[in-house]
């Protein structure tokens, strides 16, 4: 089964499971994924910062897992 992540998980451990997670989350609109900061923020706190709805993005990147990992 493939890895899945959650809204509460931080950034730095979502880029731990899958370092391609970052062009997503760039492609998303969160050009700041390089900053040491956005380590230590929670998807969903993330989310908020930059406007967005949480659960479409999370959708997003578990598909992408879950293909990956097919």
């Amino acid at each position: 089964m493939a890895k899945q992540i959650d809204k509460d998980m931080l950034i730095g451990d979502i880029l731990k499971v899958d370092k391609d997670i970052a062009g997503l989350l760039m492609g998303a609109g969160m050009h700041c994924i390089g900053c040491p900061s956005s380590a230590m923020e929670s998807l969903e706190e993330a989310a908020m910062v930059h406007g967005m709805d949480v659960d479409p993005l999370l959708a997003h990147i578990n598909k992408y897992l879950a293909a990956k990992g097919e």
